[in-house]
Parts: structure tokens; C-alpha cells; sequence
């Protein structure tokens, strides 16, 4: 029986991290509705465009962030409120909006998202990942789990951490940090399922696990995973012999990367992105 790549993460999360994974749902293909509505939209539905860096994304998210991008150093950005207007009607009104106002729409488009970007199927799977004790490992149980999620979604959680980690970067202006940025989004993109996954512990979890990525936007710049034999009767999988003519370059693998030796053959192509510094955020912020 061959493997596919998801199982063979799957396989490798639960035996070397004690993480079980649940099987995404398959969602069946929708009807294609009127391109001028943005929000409450699925995202395979919503006008995309290509990013070589990234993949497919929706445009308006790329169009208002690169909006905010010239406006990084605006103090509070996305935590103060803006004006909730919609862009339902098709209208392009991004250019002569204030910053504030563009963030908030941002918060509003991941949070009205039919499904989060995030599948509920991942969150316990998400947050036993952030609970490991070792540095390594979590890196590595996250970007893993990365590597579940439909590629529509990684996309576009690939392009927002990207972008969210330069926004950290200019935290000296802003002051807004990675820390501060994951309590904002933390109910946009990791929304508790119910009042059991409200308490403190849980949701600091939540934070935690949305700062590792900002943080690491690299995590998500996995693009293949090739199967691999398992070893029958030990407990851990034992990489096969590296090959001489390896075309990677000097691109680094998870391998090298995180520490993964048993996992091998997987690309990043994304560099690491530094932390920014450590203000403290309010509890307030969970309301925007």
C-alpha cells in the first residue's frame, strides 16, 4: 500500500511527538457566486492571484496589505477599530481609506470566512504542537502541520504571517508586536469552537501558537514532501541515504533546518524572519 505524503506526516507527527491528527473534511465544490462580494466568502471562490512566493491569494487581501505595508508605522495598527464598511459592492476604495480602516477589514475578512483559515480539524492537533517542551520539536510538529492544510488556506496564511512579521518588525513604531498582533488575530484565525476551549490556558495556547508563526512565516514555505520506506518494527523512522545529485542547491532542508534527521527531503524556501520585541498586550484586544 503506498503512502500518501499527508499520511506519511500524519504517521510522523503521531510517532514521534505523540500527536494525533484528525482527517480533514473533503468540502464539496461550491457554485461559483458573484466576484463583487468579498466577505463571507469562500476563499476558492474569491478572485486570486498568483504569487510566486506564495501561491494563489486573494486579491483583495494582497491589495490591502500592500496598502498597509507603506503605512506599517502606524501606532496600534490593526488594534485600534476602524470603520467596519464593507467592500461588498465591488468597490475599490482601498487607496483613499485610512489605515486603521484597512486593517479592520483585513481582521473582518478572515473572521467572516465561511471556514477558518485554520480547519477546526487542526486546532487540538495545533496546540498539543505549541505544548511540546522542546524548541525543536515544536518548530517541527508545527511546520509540519502546516503541510496539512489545503493548499488554498497555506497560501493565504503563508502571505498574512509574512506580512504580519514585517508589520513586528516596526513594532519600535507601531507597537505592535508579534505578541500583540497574535492576541488581535488569535479570534479571526484560531476561533475557539466552544465555551470548553474559552478558558485562559487554552486561549493562551491559541496566542502562542499564531506568535510561533509570525514569528516563522518560513514554516509554511514547504512545497513538497516525497514518501519515504518506514521501518518496520522501531519506534521512530530512519531517513534513507542522501542522494549525491540532489539539484536543492544550498536551500536548506527541514532537515538541517530543525533538527528533523528523520524526516528527510523536504525544501524550505523562505529564510527566517526575526522577532520583534516584547510589548505586552491587553485582554481588550480579543473584542476587536
Amino acid at each position: 500500500m503506498k503512502l500518501t505524503d499527508s499520511n506519511v506526516i500524519r504517521f510522523h507527527l503521531q510517532v514521534l511527538y505523540g500527536i494525533s491528527v484528525k482527517s480533514l473534511e473533503k468540502k464539496r465544490e461550491r457554485l461559483m457566486i458573484s466576484v463583487s462580494k468579498i466577505f463571507g466568502v469562500p476563499l476558492e471562490n474569491l478572485p486570486r492571484c498568483y504569487i510566486p512566493e506564495f501561491g494563489l491569494v486573494p486579491c483583495f487581501l494582497v491589495d490591502a496589505c500592500s496598502f498597509l505595508l507603506e503605512r506599517g508605522g502606524t501606532v496600534g495598527l490593526f488594534r485600534k477599530p476602524g470603520c467596519l464598511a464593507k467592500l461588498n459592492r465591488g468597490e475599490s476604495c482601498l487607496s483613499t481609506a485610512l489605515p486603521y480602516d484597512v486593517a479592520t477589514l483585513i481582521k473582518q475578512f478572515s473572521r467572516e470566512l465561511p471556514e477558518p483559515l485554520f480547519p477546526s480539524e487542526l486546532h487540538a492537533a495545533l496546540l498539543k504542537a505549541q505544548s511540546l517542551p522542546n524548541l525543536q520539536d515544536r518548530m517541527a510538529a508545527l511546520q509540519l502541520l502546516s503541510c496539512l492544510l489545503p493548499a488554498r488556506n497555506a497560501s493565504c496564511l503563508h502571505y498574512m504571517f509574512d506580512y504580519l512579521a514585517k508589520v513586528s518588525q516596526r513594532c519600535s513604531e507601531n507597537l505592535m508586536t508579534s505578541s500583540n498582533l497574535a492576541i488581535v488575530f488569535a479570534p479571526c484565525l484560531l476561533p475557539p469552537p466552544n465555551t470548553t476551549e474559552m478558558s485562559e490556558g487554552r486561549l493562551e495556547l491559541r496566542v502562542h501558537v499564531l506568535r510561533t508563526f509570525i514569528e516563522n512565516p518560513h514554516l509554511f514555505g514547504m512545497r513538497s514532501v516525497k514518501t519515504v520506506p518506514l521501518i518496520q518494527g522501531g519506534s521512530k523512522l530512519r531517513p534513507p541515504e542522501q542522494s549525491h545529485g540532489s539539484t536543492s542547491g544550498d536551500r536548506p532542508t527541514l532537515r538541517r533546518s530543525l533538527g528533523l534527521d528523520s524526516f528527510p527531503n523536504i525544501l524550505l524556501f523562505r529564510t527566517y524572519m526575526p522577532s520583534a520585541g516584547n510589548y505586552m498586550a491587553k485582554e481588550s484586544d480579543w473584542n476587536v
